[in-house]
């Protein structure tokens, strides 16, 4: 007996969250803002519009006496960053052909399972590519971490000097605050008489803790290969691994300060001002680096349907997502840490 489209469609949303592929690429980015709580969840809406205060509402007056008069000059401190969503979908499709040639129910089961693994694996393979590196080819309309692209949020230039526009609001209007924290190592991460990493990562990671508005401090490190290998010859002679709880056989990570360090295969990348594959790593907030996704399409599988004109049938796998910020100054960049 062939299986319907709704038992093949049912029986693949129970294996949506096993997929493996041999094209597999880690996308620490999107798991750990799953994991750690960073998605924020909408129903429908054309922007997402995300308030910030970006100016003082009124100024202090000093009463020596008690009879000075109040300064009541006051303006408006909130501006509205607004940012758009981005949708994209993929299809899982099964031809009459291939059901015949593998004839019994669980082995067409096996098929869309096999499509589907592969689907959701491009899916998010091509988002981490984007919102890490901004290197899609696919998805413009997704928001960066990277400052090097038009939407792209932090930049690989000093503290004020910065000039992107995130969210719809210049970062060179409001140059004291609405700016991300920068490091340069200059190429002597891990190498020479005095490697710079440590020194390079606390002084990032202190520039950003000072300026977190809820008390908190970057709790993510997304890196290179070559700057996690450097940061691990740096700690060779003290090195301290920490249990990673939510991973299967106690996998080992290193941590920085508290915040966790992942190697993100699409690091290093081109930074907007200093070249090709130097951009090495970002320090994250995800309290203020935030994913937000429709609640209907967060990766999800649509039912089997038979393809008009065609011996197949097909479901799509739906995402609208986008990434915003609600606070540059606590997160961070670090360029040339390759070395």
């Amino acid at each position: 007996m062939a299986i319907s489209n709704d038992i093949l469609s049912s029986t693949l949303r129970i294996l949506l969250d096993q997929e493996t592929d041999n094209l597999f690429k880690a996308v620490p980015l999107l798991d750990q803002m799953k994991k750690k709580g960073g998605v924020d969840y909408f129903d429908g809406g054309q922007r997402v519009d995300v308030p910030l205060i970006l100016a003082e509402h009124s100024t202090i007056t000093q009463l020596s006496t008690g009879y000075e008069p109040v300064n009541l000059a006051v303006q408006d401190a909130l501006r509205n960053a607004s940012y758009n969503w981005c949708d994209f979908v993929a299809p899982i499709v099964i031809n009459k052909k291939e059901e015949l040639s593998n004839r019994g129910d669980r082995a067409i089961v096996s098929i869309a399972e096999a499509r589907m693994k592969s689907v959701m694996g491009l899916l998010k393979r091509e988002f981490e590519k984007q919102v890490v590196a901004g290197t899609s080819a696919i998805l413009s309309d997704l928001n960066s971490l990277n400052g090097a692209i038009a939407s792209g949020f932090l930049e690989d230039a000093t503290f004020g000097t910065q000039t992107n526009t995130v969210g719809g609001i210049s970062k060179a209007a409001f140059p004291a605050d609405y700016q991300n924290q920068f490091q340069d190592s200059n190429s002597t991460f891990s190498t020479g008489a005095t490697p710079t990493g440590i020194q390079d990562l606390t002084e990032l990671y202190i520039d950003a803790q000072i300026r977190t508005p809820d008390g908190g401090a970057p709790d993510l490190m997304l890196v290179s290969p070559n700057l996690y290998k450097g940061y691990k010859k740096l700690l060779f002679a003290n090195e301290r691994f920490i249990d990673e709880k939510t991973l299967d056989g106690g996998k080992l990570a290193l941590a920085f300060n508290g915040a966790m360090m992942y190697v993100d295969p699409f690091l290093p990348a081109a930074g907007k001002n200093l070249g090709a594959n130097t951009l090495s790593g970002y320090a994250l907030n995800t309290n203020h680096i935030r994913l937000v996704m429709d609640s209907d399409a967060d990766f999800t599988m649509s039912d089997f349907e038979y393809i008009s004109g065609y011996a197949a049938r097909s479901a799509n796998v739906f995402v609208r997502a986008q990434i915003y910020v609600n606070h540059l100054a606590s997160q961070g960049v670090i360029s040339r840490a390759e070395a």
